[in-house]
C-alpha cells in the first residue's frame, strides 16, 4: 500500500456497536428542547416565562442526555442555551426549593448528588459544550454555564452564584473546585460569598466568558462556534477535553506522561493521517472522527 492509500475500515462486531454507539438525532426530549443541526446537538432550556428554571425532571433529563452523548456518533459538539432573553434562573423556586424544605437528609443528599451528576456528565461527555448566555444566568444556571467548555455571553447578561442568598454554601455542584480555575481564587471567593451579579463585560474581563456578542447574534454565533468544533478531529477533541479535566488532579510530571500517552493514541487515528496527506497535497483536511 502506498503512503497515500486509505486503509480499509476495520469491521466492528455489531454487538459491540449496539452496546456502545447510538444516534441522537431522533431523541425526543420531554423537559427541554433538543435538536441536532449538522452534528451539533442544541439544548434549549424552554420555560421563558419563568426565565428557564430547572426542575427535578429537567435536571434528570439533562444528566441522562449528557451521559448518552458519550455513545453518540452523530453529535460532535453541543450548544446549551435558554429560550427568550435569559439563560437560566436556577432551580425553580416552587417546583424544587419549596419541596426541598420538606425533605430529610437522605432525600436531600439524593437531590444534591443528582445535580452534581449533571456536572459530572457534562465533563465526561467527549463533545465540547458551548454555553450561549444571555440575560439571567443564576444559581444552577451559572453552574451549567461554568461546567461548559466555552461560554459566549452578552453585555446585558447577569451571572450570579446565589446560593448564600438562600442560606446555602457556595460549594454547590463543583463550584468551589471549578470556578477558581476559571476566574481565580479571589474572584471566585467574592462571587460565592456575596452572591452578587457579574455583568457581561466584567465576566469577559475576568475570563468567565470567552467573548461577548450582540444578543441578537448569540444563538447563531454559538452554533457557528460549535459547528467549527464539530468539523474538527472529534476523537482528538474528546481526548483534549478528558486531559483538561483529569490534569487538574495531576502534578506536572504526571501530566506530561499522561499527555504523551494520549497524544500517541491520537497519532494512531485516521484523522491524523488525513491531516498529513492534506498538508502534503496543500488541501484542507476533512476530519471524520476516527
Amino acid at each position: 500500500m502506498s503512503p497515500t492509500d486509505t486503509p480499509s475500515p476495520a469491521v466492528i462486531d455489531p454487538a459491540l456497536l449496539a452496546g456502545n454507539r447510538c444516534t441522537l438525532a431522533g431523541y425526543q426530549a420531554r423537559h427541554v428542547r433538543w435538536q441536532v443541526l449538522a452534528q451539533v446537538g442544541v439544548i434549549t432550556l424552554d420555560r421563558p416565562e419563568r426565565k428557564n428554571p430547572l426542575t427535578f425532571d429537567s435536571y434528570a433529563e439533562l444528566r441522562d442526555l449528557f451521559r448518552t452523548l458519550v455513545q453518540a456518533t452523530d453529535v460532535k459538539a453541543v450548544v446549551i442555551q435558554g429560550a427568550g432573553d435569559n439563560f437560566c434562573s436556577g432551580g425553580d423556586v416552587h417546583e424544587i426549593i419549596g419541596p426541598l424544605v420538606q425533605l430529610k437528609a437522605p432525600e436531600l443528599l439524593m437531590f444534591t448528588r443528582m445535580t452534581g451528576d449533571l456536572v459530572k456528565a457534562m465533563r465526561a461527555c467527549p463533545q465540547p459544550i458551548v454555553a450561549a448566555v444571555d440575560g439571567v444566568c443564576a444559581g444552577a444556571g451559572a453552574i451549567v454555564a461554568m461546567a461548559s467548555d466555552l461560554r459566549l455571553g452578552t453585555a446585558r447578561s447577569k451571572t450570579a452564584f446565589l446560593f448564600n442568598r438562600v442560606g446555602l454554601a457556595g460549594c454547590d455542584m463543583g463550584a468551589c473546585a471549578m470556578l477558581p480555575r476559571l476566574i481565580g481564587q479571589g474572584r471566585a471567593s467574592e462571587l460565592l460569598y456575596t452572591g452578587r451579579s457579574l455583568g457581561g463585560e466584567e465576566a469577559e474581563r475576568w475570563g468567565y466568558f470567552n467573548r461577548l456578542v450582540a444578543p441578537e447574534a448569540l444563538a447563531a454565533q454559538a452554533l457557528a462556534l460549535a459547528t467549527e468544533l464539530a468539523a474538527g478531529p472529534s476523537f482528538a477533541n474528546g481526548i483534549t477535553k478528558t486531559m483538561l479535566h483529569q490534569e487538574w488532579n495531576m502534578g506536572i510530571d504526571q501530566a506530561i506522561e499522561a499527555e504523551a500517552q494520549a497524544q500517541a493514541l491520537c497519532m494512531l487515528t485516521e484523522d491524523f493521517h488525513r491531516a498529513y496527506h492534506a498538508f502534503v497535497a496543500r488541501q484542507r483536511p476533512v476530519f471524520q472522527g476516527n
